[in-house]
């Protein structure tokens, strides 16, 4: 079970073309002021086991630094995120060992195959050589990436990419799931098997996985979540069932619902003036 209360997470960011190797170095930094940028502002929300849960929200929403949050990537400025009751700030190693991660980045070795950083990845959350490559071959089966696996990642398209990249993820088969945009460069059959095996996952022969995804693609989120948190501005705006959002904004396409819950409502249209 995850559970995400009233983070928020801010960055400074230096003016335009004034980076130095150091991200903020050089002589501008006394003199011209940096800019704030409140990534995260305020999101909560609540992931149980067996359940897929969907953050839906535009680009820039602040989807992905919470993840990164949870992931124990970054700090959050404010607020609690856990893991299975485990603090993820005061405890990250026991968080991770816990959860499986696809971030956006994917952040393979290009000069490892397939199955080598599968593996390697399996070793790393100590897992022994053989069970993890025993592992690999089981879920390449699932995913149907049976031939990519002694093929060294360089040149991997973007869906071979993402493709091997949640195997790794799924290695050491983590009850927590943690998927940043999975179906990018997936086409139509991957992405129907992708989310064939996100079902499985999730009931009790799959291991009732606590499932948590971004995505900015309504037809995902409709078909494939058990409920929804909308992120807009760096805030959770709106949660709940599709059917719930649809019934609190009154509109019968998911889309519009989105929209509204997002951005607002559409303002209403000008009077004509009268001549």
């Amino acid at each position: 079970m995850i559970e995400v209360r009233a983070v928020a997470k801010s960055f400074v960011v230096a003016p335009a073309g004034k980076r130095g190797l150091a991200g903020f170095a050089g002589p501008w930094r006394e003199r011209e002021p940096r800019r704030v940028v409140h990534a995260v502002r305020d999101v909560s929300f609540s992931a149980p086991n067996g359940h897929i849960t969907g953050l839906l929200g535009p680009n820039g929403a602040g989807k992905t630094t919470t993840l990164r949050m949870l992931a124990a990537l970054i700090t959050p400025d404010a607020g609690q995120l856990a893991v299975d009751g485990i603090d993820v700030v005061t405890r990250p190693q026991e968080v991770l060992a816990r959860m499986g991660v696809l971030s956006d980045s994917r952040g393979l070795y290009p000069r490892l195959t397939a199955r080598e950083n599968i593996v390697y990845y399996g070793a790393l959350q100590g897992m022994e050589r053989e069970a993890a490559d025993a592992r690999a071959q089981d879920l390449a089966r699932m995913f149907e990436m049976t031939a990519l696996l002694d093929r060294r990642t360089e040149g991997f398209s973007q869906g071979e990419r993402m493709k091997t990249a949640l195997v790794r993820a799924l290695v050491h088969d983590p009850a927590n799931i943690i998927l940043d945009e999975p179906t990018n460069g997936l086409d139509v059959l991957a992405t129907r098997a992708l989310r064939e095996s996100l079902r499985w996952l999730r009931t009790p022969a799959g291991g009732g996985k606590c499932i948590v995804f971004s995505t900015h693609i309504m037809q995902e989120v409709e078909r494939l979540c058990d409920s929804v948190v909308v992120v807009a501005d760096g805030r959770a705006v709106a949660s709940g069932t599709v059917p719930e959002l649809l019934e609190r904004t009154g509109e019968t396409d998911f889309e519009e619902a989105f929209v509204k819950l997002a951005f607002g409502p559409a303002p209403a249209p000008a009077e004509k003036a009268i001549a």
